[in-house]
């Protein structure tokens, strides 16, 4: 079907400035991969998140491939990991050896809280994966508090809240790792796919660029000839004693080089999208069918913007949006526990009514950085005609 305002899978346009960004580096970059570009957008993604260690990784699944394998899980270790999110902020850590347990999320914010994780520590709990979805960020000094007083590794899942921030401080970087994503979908994308993990601990910074980089490194001897043995030397990934295999996660430098760039409007575009979700939620603030999670702080990008619909009126007000006024809504984050895959690998139980209830009843709007504003108003006025229409059907 095509539909008059679709649920775009692109985040946004970019200017001339990013383009001739994008073609010198085209020109200039000497190697296309590991170069002057991806440590400028290393430096750069450091500065604007105020953090010491970052790398830029191909996409943010890798991004938390590299989080799962620095977990170091041991046979019966297990983490927690909320049921509504997106499936790769779980399989990573599955593939890594750890044993899901599913944590639920509050109605109101749609992510975890220190209360939905509490009840799922156990003896055996080795991390934690928070996800701040649809660009929101959970309340993480009091997740904080429960995982330091328990000694439980944290992986802040940020790949939806670029610049966003609590009291100050940027969501990604309270955690011991963070893992950001540069996707055709998001705020901002480098091209399509991209991603960067921050770091918090130095023993694992130090041993990132070869876990990231096929276990290349240089040679601990000096040579005489800089060919002999080999051109580079490839070595064992050592961490607490323990061996790691070696991946290649690396993200090229033209990526990186738009990437640096979009940094310099990635606080303007939230607040864009942040303002227009504020009119959004306000001119449908008279119906009550529609429950929005309305936050005009930086605590919350507004990468999606999403409703709980009442009165379980979801499924006739998508199709009235989607078949009469010809605007494609969805519903997303399938209760992974739900999923076939994971029920097979022995995940399928999990007490999560909050995370039913709201998959069972959401609905996400299109609402991306592309829109102009007379479709914002389009979708508005659609979206108040079918709630009319259904409360006289």
């Amino acid at each position: 079907m095509n539909f008059r305002i679709p649920f775009s899978g692109r985040g946004h346009q970019f200017t001339e400035e990013e383009i001739g960004a994008v073609v010198e580096a085209m020109r200039l970059a000497n190697p296309l991969t590991q170069g002057a570009y991806q440590a400028q957008f290393q430096k750069k993604f450091s500065e604007y998140v105020s953090t010491e260690h970052s790398f830029a990784v191909n996409n943010a699944t890798n991004g938390l491939e590299l989080a799962a394998q620095l977990c170091q899980f041991e046979s019966g270790d297990e983490v927690i990991i909320p049921a509504h999110t997106f499936t790769s902020s779980a399989y990573p850590f599955v593939k890594a050896g750890a044993k899901v347990v599913w944590a639920d999320i509050d109605l109101a914010t749609r992510v975890m809280s220190a209360e939905t994780i509490s009840r799922c520590v156990g003896p055996r709990t080795r991390a934690l994966i928070v996800p701040h979805l649809y660009g929101f960020a959970a309340n993480m000094p009091e997740i904080m508090a429960v995982a330091r007083e328990r000694n439980i590794i944290v992986v802040e899942d940020a790949a939806q809240a670029l610049g966003v921030s609590i009291d100050g401080q940027m969501a990604g970087t309270f955690g011991d790792l963070g893992v950001y994503s540069f996707h055709s979908h998001k705020n901002m994308t480098t091209l399509g796919e991209g991603g960067m993990l921050v770091v918090n601990r130095s023993e694992w910074a130090n041993v990132i660029p070869m876990l990231r980089h096929n276990g290349h490194c240089g040679y601990p001897q000096d040579r005489e000839d800089y060919w002999i043995p080999a051109m580079g030397n490839v070595d064992v990934v050592e961490l607490n004693g323990k061996s790691l295999w070696p991946n290649n996660y690396c993200l090229g430098e033209i990526e990186c080089a738009i990437g640096t760039k979009l940094l310099e409007r990635a606080d303007q575009m939230n607040e864009e999208k942040r303002d227009r979700a504020m009119i959004f939620i306000d001119a449908l603030s008279d119906y009550t069918e529609l429950v929005f999670h309305r936050e005009s702080s930086t605590r919350h990008n507004y990468h999606l913007l999403v409703a709980h619909v009442q009165n379980g009126l979801r499924d006739e007000f998508m199709r009235r949006m989607a078949y009469h006024h010809g605007i494609q809504c969805v519903v997303q984050y399938y209760p992974l526990n739900r999923y076939s895959f994971y029920q097979k690998l022995g995940f399928g139980n999990a007490d999560v009514p909050i995370t039913d209830e709201f998959f069972d009843n959401m609905v996400s709007f299109p609402f991306n950085h592309l829109l102009a504003d007379d479709q914002i108003t389009d979708i508005i006025t659609a979206a108040r005609e079918t709630l009319d229409h259904l409360r006289h059907a």
